[in-house]
């Protein structure tokens, strides 16, 4: 009777831990990012009454089966659920969510943890944090060939600020030509004749724009491109003698000869050698020289030799509607200002400009552990490695399953806990009937002295 106690005891005391399990995934059902745990039960080594015989031909019986009375249940383990959870939509560039195995980094003065929220946000400092101040980590920018890359390399905080706040300005050195001119639409206008505007920015970041016309010529079938004189600031033609708003150039381009082949390609055949200023070369660039100008700020234009190099391999003479042969610099822009962030699914995080310009700044990595299961939570969304997870390198991986404007929603499953809540109280209560008749029978026994 007293085994029966101990078992409807040790019965009471592990359905308890499995109820306290179940309210705290219901209680975190909506916490972003949080993994529910389980309970599993094993019993409690059995009190052998008799061991197993085996079969004998001398008596004529056979085997027997061993005699044991357990003693009651354990809790065999508790175990985390770390499949993801349903995702939420926020629309914060800074919410992101991972769509599989892996954990965000973060660190504060006490180490490194981990974890599956990720409600992130900028700190005053331009650090990006969670909510609690813990920074998150990842890998920064370098300068490559001219290009900028991200390093892989060991972690470290986040920050998006100095130079990250803002694009420099840069002078124009090269302009893509693109465009169809359609000799018939021009000719059936009445005009033989076509506009067409260069916009170039400065070494300051001043933008000018110079107006340039395509003449047809129906004798030789081809189409001189002549270069304007004179530059106008932002495009501001109200006052062309105006010198703050006005420069002229000093070097004065010759025009430029464009043939097309019969069809309507660009025809080279003619084209003279590489580098004539204003006059097309076998690579199919011209190069304008803007050295000699005189403007009434410090600032420079074009290369170190002051020259801006246009390239008119993409423009074509075909026989549809003429669309303007615009002049796209391919480098140099205004200085502008960080005006938002985003997050693609690569965790590489790249900021938008004021100018319109576009930078990568940083990279989120995720770490990635054989057994995530084995992490240990530590409170606030956090994990840290055990024993039995794995180590973190230092350095993550990156991942193609991130989703930015995303928050990961617990994977608490209230239908299943529902159900395991009843069947806990269940077990719970008959255990203790277990106690409550064992003391039955041991006062029928106290009760066999009277």
């Amino acid at each position: 009777m007293m085994r029966s106690m101990y078992s409807g005891v040790s019965g009471l005391r592990t359905h308890q831990t499995k109820m306290d399990v179940i309210a705290h995934n219901i209680s975190n059902v909506n916490t972003v990012g949080f993994k529910s745990s389980r309970v599993t039960f094993n019993d409690v080594f059995s009190q052998t009454i008799a061991g197993a015989s085996r079969a004998n031909e001398n008596t004529g019986k056979g085997g027997t089966n061993p005699m044991q009375i357990g003693l009651g249940v354990n809790v065999a383990s508790i175990d985390k659920n770390m499949g993801t959870g349903a995702a939420q939509r926020t629309d914060r560039a800074l919410d992101l969510m991972i769509n599989g195995d892996g954990f965000f980094i973060v660190n504060d003065v006490s180490g490194t943890y981990f974890t599956r929220a990720g409600a992130f946000e900028l700190d005053e400092q331009g650090y990006l944090v969670m909510g609690n101040g813990m920074r998150v980590n990842g890998w920064d920018t370098t300068t490559k060939n001219g290009q900028v890359v991200i390093q892989p390399d060991i972690v470290k905080p986040i920050q998006i600020s100095g130079d990250k706040e803002y694009v420099p300005p840069a002078t124009s050195t090269f302009v893509d030509v693109r465009g169809n001119l359609n000799t018939e639409a021009v000719l059936n206008s009445g005009s033989q004749t076509h506009t067409s505007s260069l916009s170039f920015y400065d070494s300051i970041g001043n933008r000018w724009v110079m107006d340039n016309t395509y003449t047809y010529d129906t004798t030789n079938q081809e189409w001189t491109l002549t270069y304007g004189t004179k530059a106008y600031l932002n495009g501001d033609r109200s006052d062309p003698t105006d010198p703050n708003k006005v420069i002229t150039l000093a070097l004065a381009p010759p025009d430029t000869v464009i043939k097309f082949d019969t069809d309507g390609k660009l025809d080279l055949t003619g084209a003279g050698a590489p580098g004539a200023t204003g006059i097309m070369a076998t690579d199919s660039t011209v190069t304008l020289d803007f050295s000699a100008i005189t403007t009434p700020i410090p600032a420079t234009f074009g290369d170190a030799a002051g020259k801006i190099t246009l390239n008119f391999k993409d423009i074509t003479q075909f026989g549809n509607e003429t669309t303007s042969a615009k002049m796209d610099t391919r480098d140099g822009n205004a200085p502008g200002t960080l005006q938002g962030l985003s997050v693609g699914s690569d965790g590489i995080i790249t900021g938008r400009y004021s100018n319109g310009d576009t930078k990568m700044l940083a990279q989120i990595p995720i770490a990635q552990f054989k057994n995530p299961a084995g992490l240990q939570a530590v409170g606030n969304n956090l994990y840290v490695t055990t024993a039995n997870s794995g180590e973190f390198d230092g350095r993550g991986i990156e991942t193609g399953d991130m989703m930015g404007g995303v928050l990961e929603m617990s994977n608490v499953d209230l239908s299943g806990e529902f159900t395991e809540m009843i069947t806990t109280q269940r077990g719970f209560q008959a255990s203790s009937r277990l106690i409550t008749t064992s003391d039955e029978m041991l006062q029928e026994l106290v009760n066999l002295k009277r």
